[in-house]
């Protein structure tokens, strides 16, 4: 198999690893498990949804399964020694296989577990949401949910391979397919940032191409997959463990995390709460002259196109998302850090007064 795409982790052979995406009948991807766990012992953790949808597709065995319920409530620490006891029951060890096939929610906690059952075992991710295609599956970001800190606890661990089929953004509905555009959006905003060795004017292509994008014109969408993959792939290469750049790819998600925290991961997707706290990093990049009128008005004109309406935080008790904030993995001192637009398709860090952020 050749792959598509090749995360090379640098001086780390080890943690260098391929993403192979195709459009191939789902039963072909159970047949490429199958083959690279043969002799080995493994367990898979999959979503709920998921496995309704393509348990005779994929044929596992129930005992060597994790069925994980889905929403983002159920990345917590709970679930996480529940799979520790089924890996032990399976008798698991070091040379065996973790698989997780989900979205983020299932690829986060799976990697968790990967990272930390006997110090480190080889897992496999198969995302199956846009947004995982996109995001959470590339870059080794484990990790599990506290009630009032999103992935708290975690570990960066990079996967042994990486499978895309597209095949699975056929049984996504409008909302997870939006939810998943929204990470997209997301990298237009950053581009610039992410030090590639070449541009794509991402911004410019979703602008033009919406329509056909949104009506899931999927020669499009694997071209977009590839293109967000690899400017995370130049992000992740650089930064592996986030002590610099790639923090821009935290665009958004100090507010969106704040706001998957207040309602306890029941209003929003991961998707819609990054863009929201998009929207309130340009009202607040606006607002203090960061950047200008054009560009503030061309990021909401692509907002408005991909179906997302603004929303005011005023609809929750600031003082508490504040709060939330400043618990914020990237916060120090009491501090909050935001990531902020500065020019078209560049972003900075900054920090961020309680009296000013929500000044609006």
């Amino acid at each position: 198999m050749k792959p598509s795409l090749l995360v090379e982790i640098p001086q780390d052979n080890i943690k260098s690893y391929p993403i192979y995406i195709d459009k191939e009948p789902i039963k072909n991807l159970a047949e490429k498990l199958n083959k690279l766990s043969s002799n080995r012992k493994r367990l898979i953790i999959i979503s709920q949804k998921v496995y309704k949808l393509y348990k005779k597709d994929f044929g596992f065995s129930k005992d060597e399964i994790f069925i994980l319920k889905d929403g983002e409530n159920q990345k917590n620490l709970c679930n996480y020694q529940k799979i520790i006891q089924k890996a032990i029951q399976l008798g698991l060890s070091r040379k065996d296989l973790i698989i997780a096939i989900g979205g983020g929610v299932v690829g986060d906690l799976a990697g968790f577990v990967a990272a930390t059952y006997m110090r480190g075992i080889e897992f496999i991710q198969v995302p199956t949401t846009l947004l995982s295609f996109v995001d959470s599956s590339v870059g080794g970001k484990t990790g599990i949910d506290l009630p009032y800190a999103k992935n708290y606890i975690g570990a960066f661990y990079q996967p042994k391979m990486v499978f895309i089929n597209l095949n699975f953004i056929l049984t996504l509905d409008k909302r997870q397919m939006l939810s998943g555009f929204g990470e997209i959006l997301k990298y237009a905003f950053i581009e610039g940032s992410c030090k590639a060795e070449k541009s794509y004017l991402l911004l410019e292509f979703l602008s033009i191409a919406a329509d056909r994008i949104l009506d899931n014109n999927m020669n499009l969408i694997e071209r977009l997959i590839k293109i967000c993959l690899e400017l995370k792939i130049s992000v992740v290469t650089k930064d592996e463990t986030e002590s610099g750049l790639r923090k821009v790819l935290n665009f958004g998600h100090t507010y969106g995390h704040a706001l998957e925290t207040i309602t306890h991961y029941k209003k929003y997707t991961h998707g819609e709460a990054v863009v929201y706290g998009m929207m309130l990093a340009f009202d607040y990049a606006y607002k203090t002259k960061m950047i200008n009128q054009t560009y503030y008005n061309l990021a909401y004109d692509l907002f408005k196109k991909y179906g997302y309406k603004s929303i005011k935080p005023v609809k929750y008790d600031k003082d508490e998302l504040i709060n939330i904030m400043k618990y914020d993995k990237k916060a120090y001192s009491g501090k909050i850090i935001m990531i902020l637009p500065d020019k078209k398709g560049t972003v900075t860090e900054v920090e961020i007064t309680d009296e000013t952020l929500f000044e609006m």
